[in-house]
């Protein structure tokens, strides 16, 4: 029998506590089934359901009737394939005469009792007998667990290579990745020029009376509340930080082109009079190829490693004989 090194299983991390929570949160099924044999093995409805439960719930929050029954029945459909995916692995290692020391298996399972429960054993052992899971089943699930990351982590080639020029055509194409978001700090104060069309020139001669008032000095937060009509007016005409494509076409085009602290002139847009100052700025530049080259590898040995998974697993399904019900 060979054994996989602890190397092999570096990664699995706290992911199998989502097996436990899934469990323990989940009602009792009382009708199951046969979902699929693979190989002879087979899945029955009740792990499909246990897998799927913690989406299920969201799902069930968010959505009603017909829209609800179709996303249920894709998200179970998944789950069965995953679970069918999990179960050509796990017959894929005990193929190859591999098994998991004890000592592994061991370690786990203290992990999880020393950082879910608190390091309290009986708690732990109370909290799988009050969901009628017996600790040896519970090992057994956790076992499997590791043989399925075991196996994933045998077949990506490690210490992959990625080459300078693919690096570079990522860069080019996904620039958008790289720059953060551009966003200013804004006051703004909004003279309504629409309340009839007598006291339109009255409203103008307004606007240019509070920025004359700015001009000389005037507070804009304390002016905004005296003269302002949008709905900031009490905030002092304060928007906060905000990101493009949040005010209209032209007043964005002013804003995200002031310097920090300058004062516009009146901006007459769709009959009202705008007068904007940008506090700050944020955000907008972009990584060189040299600061985002880290990321970019990282990112395209992932999509690597995952597509190798991908026809592997590919490749167990092509020779398993596989039965859906």
């Amino acid at each position: 029998m060979r054994s996989f090194a602890m190397a092999l299983l570096a990664g699995c991390g706290l992911a199998l506590w989502g097996f436990c929570c899934a469990a323990f949160g989940e009602e009792a099924q009382v009708v199951d089934g046969i979902a699929a044999i693979v190989n002879g093995d087979v899945i029955t409805y009740s792990q499909v359901r246990q897998l799927s439960a913690p989406r299920e719930r969201v799902l069930r929050q968010q959505l009603t009737g017909k829209e609800l029954d179709s996303k249920l029945i894709e998200l179970r459909q998944l789950a069965l394939k995953d679970l069918i995916d999990r179960r050509l692995v796990i017959q894929a290692f005990k193929k190859e005469s591999y098994e998991i020391p004890d000592h592994i298996v061991d370690e786990r399972m203290h992990q999880i009792i020393r950082e879910s429960f608190g390091g309290d054993r009986n708690t732990f052992i109370k909290t799988l007998e009050a969901q009628n899971y017996t600790l040896g089943e519970f090992k057994e699930k956790e076992t499997e667990r590791i043989m399925v990351q075991a196996m994933r982590s045998h077949n990506i080639k490690q210490n992959a290579i990625i080459s300078p020029t693919k690096v570079e055509d990522y860069y080019k194409k996904h620039r958008d990745e790289f720059t953060s978001k551009e966003q200013i700090k804004l006051r703004m104060i909004m003279v309504s020029g629409q309340k009839d069309t007598a006291s339109a020139p009255a409203q103008k001669a307004l606007a240019e009376e509070v920025l004359g008032k700015l001009a000389g000095g005037a507070e804009f937060g304390q002016t905004a509340q005296l003269y302002s009509e949008d709905s900031t007016r009490e905030n002092g005409g304060d928007w906060g930080w905000i990101d493009r494509n949040t005010l209209a076409a032209p007043l964005e085009k002013f804003a995200f082109n002031m310097p920090i602290g300058r004062i516009s002139n009146i901006i007459d847009y769709a009959g009202n009079y705008y007068i904007l100052k940008v506090e700050d700025k944020r955000g907008g530049s972009t990584k060189s190829l040299a600061e985002a080259r880290p990321d970019i590898e990282k990112k395209l040995i992932d999509e690597e490693a995952h597509g190798l998974q991908e026809r592997w697993i590919a490749s167990l399904r092509a020779k398993a004989f596989i039965k859906t019900f």
